[in-house]
């Protein structure tokens, strides 16, 4: 849309709020502040698609009335100055390499087709980058040697692991690789979900281990073969610059846009491939499925530089894992529901006998009652002398000995009940 207007960028911007579910407003200073970042943010996408010598394209999204600086500030979120944690136990210089020296790796890998990788997650306005690239890792690996892909949580990582990492104010996977070994696992993203903010550390939801790892790896930085042999076998957590203008609002093809050095953002490297002569790393992002190529982004690799494209081997690494997971206690059965009450014994308008027992006359006048007796033996056999009763299967009283008998000519039976006081209505 070559020259587009302020009145053609209205509608555009309409439509955009309208699919995003903004609440856009131009007619006031942030209204005024937000359209003017969109129509810049617009007519650079414009600008760089319509040039067409690029390998990859760039699009309307999310992020497109913010400034790169606003985006900067809000949406990435990894420390490299956590690196120098005291809480970290794994040297970068470990051999990644070891028993892979002849092995012939596979053009391409792609876990997601394998059945390792959860759908992309959003991690909102929280800088919890560091969270999602560690459960993306730990959900791949779990996969891969159990069978089963589960979606780990990472409010439990932004709640719990406080020794080194600060939550919503940055991290980093590898402390969070040692916070879940030190816990003994992670709970599930169904059991303890996330909500894009920091809250107090929920004991119960820590306590529940559902998927453990035995440790993790640290690539040594700039090693782009040893990266290249670890995503052949897992998915693996590596950091990035991601705050460029073209990286906020990539959309499709293989990346190979501007980026700077200063790694901020952590993300999940779920493979690799070629396209045009292009070599190119598959990536998870945490900027749910309405960024980039239904959330992920495919960016160059071999590029010749040490440290790669967005310095994206500069500090890679990935949890071990070689066997099941912690044992889960055995579901308690649900609890039997109480037998329901009997029902009370109405004796008259006005009075009744509780549930289980049997309404007997105290005093007779004729065929009424003057006062009502509640004998606690249920269908009992009230006594000729209005004091006692009887069970229904020892329906003979004898008052004389106190006994109930089963019959007339019986010399044993059980004890007479005596009937107390009614429940007055």
């Amino acid at each position: 849309m070559a020259g587009s207007s302020d009145s053609d960028l209205s509608g555009e911007y309409a439509s955009w709020c309208a699919k995003f579910g903004k609440e856009c407003a131009s007619s006031n200073s942030l209204g005024d502040h937000r359209f003017e970042t969109f129509k810049e943010n617009f007519r650079y996408i414009e600008e760089h698609n319509r040039a067409g010598k690029h390998s990859y394209r760039l699009g309307l999204n999310q992020f497109s009335d913010l400034t790169s600086e606003e985006f900067r500030q809000r949406f990435l979120g990894l420390r490299p100055d956590l690196i120098d944690s005291p809480v970290l136990k794994m040297p970068r210089d470990s051999d990644i390499e070891e028993g892979f020296q002849n092995v012939d790796l596979p053009a391409s890998v792609d876990w997601r087709q394998h059945g390792a990788v959860t759908a992309p997650k959003d991690q909102g306005s929280c800088g919890g980058c560091w969270a999602f690239a560690t459960t993306g890792a730990i959900e791949g690996i779990n996969q891969i040697v159990t069978g089963q892909l589960v979606s780990l949580s990472e409010q439990e990582l932004i709640d719990c692991d406080k020794k080194a990492d600060k939550g919503c104010d940055g991290g980093l996977m590898e402390n969070a690789y040692q916070f879940i070994v030190e816990n003994g696992g992670l709970d599930t993203e169904t059991d303890y979900p996330y909500h894009a903010s920091e809250s107090h550390c929920n004991m119960k939801k820590l306590n529940s281990r559902v998927v453990a790892i035995d440790g993790y790896k640290a690539i040594p930085e700039g090693d782009e073969q040893a990266l290249l042999l670890a995503v052949a076998k897992q998915p693996v957590s590596v950091a990035i610059e991601g705050a460029s203008k073209d990286f906020q609002h990539y959309a499709s093809g293989v990346f190979t846009g501007h980026c700077g050095e200063e790694i901020n953002h952590g993300v999940l490297i779920v493979g690799y491939g070629t396209e045009d002569g292009l070599d190119y790393w598959i990536v998870k992002n945490s900027w749910a499925a309405t960024w980039g190529d239904g959330g992920f982004v495919k960016m160059q690799r071999n590029t010749g530089k040490r440290g790669g494209l967005c310095s994206i081997n500069t500090l890679a690494s990935y949890p071990v894992k070689s066997g099941g997971n912690p044992p889960q206690p055995e579901p308690r059965p649900p609890s039997p529901e109480p037998p329901s009450p009997a029902p009370e014994q109405q004796c008259d308008k006005f009075n009744k006998c509780p549930s289980g027992t049997t309404c007997c006359c105290r005093f007779p006048i004729g065929p009424k009652c003057l006062l009502w007796g509640c004998c606690g033996v249920e269908s009992a056999v009230c006594c000729p002398d209005h004091q006692h009763c009887c069970p229904h299967d020892y329906p003979v009283c004898h008052p004389k000995d106190g006994l109930c008998l089963k019959s007339s000519s019986d010399v044993r039976g059980v004890k007479l009940t005596k009937s107390t006081l009614p429940i007055w209505s």
